[in-house]
């Protein structure tokens, strides 16, 4: 694919992301990337992704070490694309209950909450939850909610990264925590694991968030970095 010219997407380094495989994937849908953890360049580029695994605490303390908090809130109130890649999801929320209570970067108002293996569920789960599953438009019509999620109202599926995916598309997964959003219209879309449902994806002006990784996903998760790219294109010739 033809590269995006005059586009920097920056890849944070935060020294719990998988790098190679974002890297790659941006590439493969013509988007020249960095890798870094300045501030700088960061706050310069035209998109910025954080993805991540491991522990949200240490995350975090790994951001604020390195003197990246304020950087992505920035990022976020501006017009700047940015995008959040499992445990990164988890950091654009406001704290995570994982070993403790800790504070995240609040960008998205909602704590972030363990996978529970006993929840109304005929067997024990397997925690974490790793493997393929669907994402749904709207879990509701598919099965009863062991969490009572309310329909979300104004987003559009086809406005957002995953536009041209069908509903119940699988895609890959690893996590024993998952987001719960204070505001549920900002889902783009749910997932299940057993009988709970928990929101597997955030989209919001400039902010898109995923539990799942699309580098891992196959075509279909290739499809949403293509939409992303678009979007970020589409953002920058908005500013020329």
């Amino acid at each position: 694919m033809t590269e995006a010219r005059g586009l920097n997407v920056a890849i944070v380094d935060y020294g719990m992301g998988n790098l190679f495989s974002v890297t790659h994937a941006l590439a493969r849908v013509g988007l020249p990337s960095l890798v870094t953890s300045s501030s700088k360049e960061i706050l310069n580029a035209d998109a910025v992704v954080l993805p991540g695994v491991g522990a949200f605490g240490d995350a975090m303390s790994a951001l604020d070490g390195l003197d990246l908090v304020s950087p992505l809130r920035d990022v976020a109130a501006s017009e700047t694309v940015l995008v959040g890649i499992c445990l990164g999801m988890q950091l654009l929320m406001t704290e995570s209950e994982e070993f403790g209570v800790h504070r995240g970067l609040d960008i998205f108002e909602g704590p972030v909450v363990r996978l529970n293996p006993y929840d109304g569920q005929p067997e024990r789960l397997k925690v974490p939850h790793v493997g393929w599953s669907r994402i749904f438009k709207d879990v509701k019509s598919k099965s009863p909610s062991q969490m009572n999620i309310p329909t979300p109202e104004g987003w559009s599926w086809e406005a957002s990264p995953l536009s041209g995916l069908l509903d119940a598309e699988f895609m890959y997964f690893v996590h024993s925590y998952y987001a719960l959003p204070a505001d549920a219209g900002l889902a783009a879309s749910y997932s299940r694991y057993g009988d709970i449902e928990f929101c597997s994806s955030l989209w919001r002006n400039n902010v898109f968030a995923c539990q799942f990784h699309p580098e891992r996903s196959g075509q279909q998760g290739l499809n949403i970095y293509k939409n992303l790219a678009s979007i970020i294109s589409e953002s920058e010739l908005s500013h020329v």
